[in-house]
This record gives C-alpha cells, structure tokens and sequence, in this order.
C-alpha cells in the first residue's frame, strides 16, 4: 500500500534508544519525530508549543507547489476547559470541530509510565513522563493529559518519539486561530477535507442506455465524419442508444494519484443480465460507431464470417477497455415487483475499480455501452474519481504508454457488429513491438459467453498467450462467488432445488459484479524488434441455434526502465 510521506529535512538530534530527552521546567516547545520503520527512518516533524493551559500542535507545509484541496490544519489543546479544537482554513471557508479533551471509552492499564489500550484490533502504547513540569502531547484525542508524551508505540513499533523539549521566545496560541469558522463535528470535518482532495470528474450523470433512440452524427461541412468535431461534455447515442459517448477533459496531475471508476447502475426496465463495457474511443474505432461496423478494419474467419473492429491493424487501433461489468438481474425497476420474496433488494448496482496504469489526462472520449434491446434499458451514472498519495503538485513525474492490441467486446452489437466467435475456428493473432529494456506488461479481460448448460458461460475454458508463436501464459476465468449478489438479483430465474440463475459460477463474470483484468509480464520482448501475441481459447460448439462467444480485450502498457 501506499504511503502518504513528505521527508522534512530539520537539523535535530536523533535520540538513540534509552536516551532521555532532558524536560526544562519552562519549556514551551516540544519537537517529535515522526518514525515509519522504528528508529532508523524519519519522516515528519510534529512540534507542540505551550502557552499558559493550551498547547498547539503543528504539522511543517509542505514545500514546492501542493495538490488542489491541501489545507494545513491548526489543533488547540485547552487543559484547563478540557477541549480539543481543530481547525481548517480553506480560500473560500473556514470550519472547525471541539471535542472534549478526556476519555472515559477508553480501557487503559497502566505499567509505571507506560499507558496501554487496545483500539480496533491494534495495541497502542503511550509512555508518559508525569514528573515534567510542564504538560505536553501530540496526540490528545485518546484523553491522556498529565506530563509529556515521550514515546507513542502501535503494534509493537515506534511511531512518535520526542527528540527535544527547549524554551523558545517566539511562541503563539493557537487558541483563537483555531476558533475561527464555522462549527462542524469531527467526522463532519474528516470527511470535508478528505473530499475537498478528492478530484472528481463526472462522466455520464444518469444516462439512459437503452434500443430506439435515434443514433447521434457528427459531421463537417462537406459531410464527412470527423473524430474532432465531437463536443465537449454532450452525451451522443449511438448504436440505437445501446452506446453512449462523451468528450471529456480529464485532469492532469501528478502520477502519485490513484484513478478509479465508479458506477452505479440500475435497471429502466431490461430484467436480464447483460454484459457491459466501458472504454476509452480511440480516434479509428470512431469511424465504425459514427457510420457502420463494416468501415472497420475486418478480419474473415475460417468460418467465413466477418469479425470488425477487434484487432489493431496498420493504423487502426481498438477500443481502450477500462472497466468491464455485468448488469444483474433487474435491480431497482424489479425490486418492488418481487418485495414479498424474503431479501431485502438493493437499489442499484456499484461498481468502483481502479484504472490508475491506464488513466489518460486532457482530451479523451469516453463510451459506455450496456447490451440490450430493451426500450428502458437501463440508467448509468459514471464519474472517474482520483485520490493523491502525496501533498506534491508537481507534474515533473513519468508517465505509462498504452498500445491497445485487440478487443472482442462487440460493443457495437446492436449496430451489426459481430460477437467474438472466431476462437471456434481460429486464434486471435496481433503483432507488438516495444522499446528495448522497457517495463512492459499486457493488461487482459476475458469473459465467456454462451448461456446454456454447455455453452462457454458455464464450462471453464484455459485461455492461452503465445508469443512469436510459443505458450507463455495461461489463464483461465472463472467466478464461483456468484450466488454472494443474490440481492442484486430480483428476477434471476429461480429452480426447484433452491438455487437462482444468478448463484451458478461462470466464465470470469457474475450478474452484478465487474471483471478484473490480469496482467502478463512481456518485458522479455522488449528489444526493439517485432513480435506475435496469439490469444487461443477452445470455444464450444454451437448448439440448436445457441453459440458460445469469448469478449477478450488486451493492451500492453509500458514505460521506460531509465
């Protein structure tokens, strides 16, 4: 996991283990460090200054330009009122929180000056010198107000230590600075400031996807389609409205962020399980949404049938797969219908995956499509969320290259576009070429289709990678934590043993849930030179009209190692 860190470089002394920090009588300032890895890393310094009965507890800025929604908080220690204020000041507001400075929730036991008490599984240990003359503690939310913290230790490790205890001049209550504003409770604040970091860009704002809505044209002056002439932040339908699209701008920031899609999703009207895809439009992919699948690059199977649009071909490059999901069985327009089946029904549908290795900033459009033929269909509401792992605004930070390879999800069904049948009689072959010693990974989906006792949904099928011909990879997809969704699921067809449709295990997906992507390592191809990727999945045969079908979507992502 991440760490959120600034290394604050100040000219202190370590203390070594044992050491004791000598406490003047009329010390006003309190300096700590911070430690990550017991004694041997520091990370941040955290100062106390004392003024009659408050002390204020401040945290260094950080240096350098800062990310949007920083806020240096201020927190007032009042012993003689017994309160805690903390507060936050932002361009456009302030707001702060009091909170009462004793605890009596807290179960302590005490071994001479150590205090110890165990909160949310984790053992905290607070060494307190109450012979000091003076009182001091960077941490007053859990109560303990006689002395000054020497040590704090969480699990077994040191995580505070006081590195210097002095008599300084220039020290100020934080007391009245902290007062300011407008009063909230302390959640209330916590979740203010931790929104106010959160960069939010919404993409569809609940978007109808649904059959029978008339397709959107984008086109210039002399009628031909073009890619630039998409309008910013205008839903088009396309596809009979089974697919819609947006133009976007999204942030750029620095790479520490993590990037998430979130959806919600809920049922208009369409009772059945349907696949789902949301991607990024690359500029020739676009040709085949505005006009037809067959102004697509093709390729003509074995079966002689033609499959458009799933392959990178000369210049021509596939939808960029972010996130695929499968809508459940009627949730939220259904719900009422079956209420008197015994299970509390949810609303909608979430879904949230992250998509940071593959997040694009500036000008993207963006296409959602949900499977159906259906005149309600179903309502989407999407936003891509961003969250920081470091105060630093700098944008001076490397960045991945994305290659979209291929992509059978034929989100351009409803339209014409063929289903990815073509691993009955062939295997899916792409060539790739990467810069020599570059970090190189392919970013794979899959999922099985074919809904019958034996179709590909419901057998597990060994997908293989081969490069330049040879097996290198092998995955096979499959759920078996389906029947954990039943809640989502108020028409999925129910059997006379008990079991519904939606608990039965399938092919890398279940009604109600998105499909992670796997990664393969291709750095050893690496070398400048071109190579083969070959996808080879033994799909089942056709049954009385029913056929089974594979969507797999892969992109190599890749940057440089130096």
């Amino acid at each position: 996991m991440r760490r959120m860190l600034f290394v604050v470089v100040f000219l202190l002394p370590l203390m070594a283990v044992g050491q004791q920090v000598k406490i003047p009588k009329d010390a006003n300032r309190f300096t700590y460090w911070q430690l990550e890895y017991g004694e041997k890393t520091d990370t941040t310094v955290i100062t106390v200054e004392r003024v009659g009965d408050v002390i204020t507890i401040l945290t260094p800025k950080p240096h350098g330009e800062l990310i949007q929604g920083y806020c240096q908080t201020v927190t007032a220690v009042d012993y003689a009122a017994d309160s805690i204020t903390v507060s936050a000041t932002y361009p456009d507001s302030s707001y702060y929180y009091r909170t009462p400075f004793s605890r009596d929730d807290i179960e302590w036991k005490r071994e001479g000056a150590k205090y110890t008490c165990s909160i949310n599984s984790n053992t905290l240990v607070f060494e307190m010198d109450e012979r000091a003359p003076v009182s001091a503690n960077p941490l007053p939310y859990y109560g303990l107000n006689r002395g000054v913290l020497r040590t704090f230790t969480r699990n077994g490790q040191l995580r505070l230590k006081l590195a210097k205890a002095e008599r300084v001049k220039e020290v100020k209550s934080g007391k009245e600075k902290a007062e300011s504003g407008r009063r909230v409770s302390p959640r209330e604040l916590d979740r203010i400031m931790k929104e106010r970091l959160v960069v939010t860009t919404r993409i569809f704002d609940h978007e109808q996807i649904c059959w029978g809505k008339e397709n959107a044209h984008i086109s210039r002056g002399d009628d031909k389609y073009a890619f630039s002439n998409i309008p910013y932040d205008t839903v088009l339908h396309f596809a009979g409205g089974t697919l819609i699209l947006k133009r976007v701008q999204l942030p750029a920031l620095p790479s520490h962020y993590q990037h998430f899609v979130e959806l919600h999703q809920q049922s208009n009207g369409d009772a059945y399980d349907r696949t789902g895809s949301v991607f990024m439009v690359t500029p020739t992919f676009f040709e085949g949404i505005n006009q037809h699948p067959d102004s697509l690059p093709v390729f003509v199977g074995r079966d002689e049938q033609r499959y458009q649009g799933m392959m990178a071909m000369g210049d021509y490059e596939p939808p960029i797969e972010l996130v695929r999901f499968f809508t459940p069985f009627g949730v939220g327009h259904f719900n009422e219908r079956m209420k008197d089946y015994g299970i509390d029904w949810r609303k909608e549908t979430y879904y949230r995956q992250e998509i940071t290795d593959i997040y694009r900033k500036g000008d993207v459009v963006i296409g959602a499509w949900i499977g159906n033929y259906d005149a309600g269909g179903h309502l989407l509401t999407m936003d891509i969320k961003s969250f920081p792992n470091d105060y630093s605004g700098s944008m001076s930070l490397p960045t991945s290259t994305i290659m979209p390879l291929f992509n059978t999800c034929n989100v351009l069904e409803m339209a014409g576009q063929n289903y990815g049948k073509l691993f009955a009689t062939d295997s899916l072959t792409v060539t790739f070429t990467l810069p020599a010693d570059a970090a190189a990974r392919l970013r794979y989906i899959s999922t099985g289709h074919g809904g019958w006792g034996e179709g590909d949904e419901f057998v597990p099928k060994a997908n293989t990678i081969l490069i330049d011909g040879k097996p290198v990879f092998t995955h096979t997809p499959w759920r078996q934590d389906c029947g954990c969704y039943r809640d989502l699921n108020p028409v999925s067809g129910n059997f006379w043993n008990g079991l519904s449709s939606s608990d039965f295990s399938r092919s890398g997906w279940c009604p109600g849930t998105a499909t992670q992507p796997v990664y393969f390592d291709l750095s050893p191809w690496a070398d400048g030179r071109e190579h083969t990727l070959t996808v080879a999945i033994p799909q089942g045969k056709p049954v009385e009209g029913m056929f089974s079908h594979w969507a797999v979507s892969g992109a190599v992502i890749y940057n440089s190692r130096f």
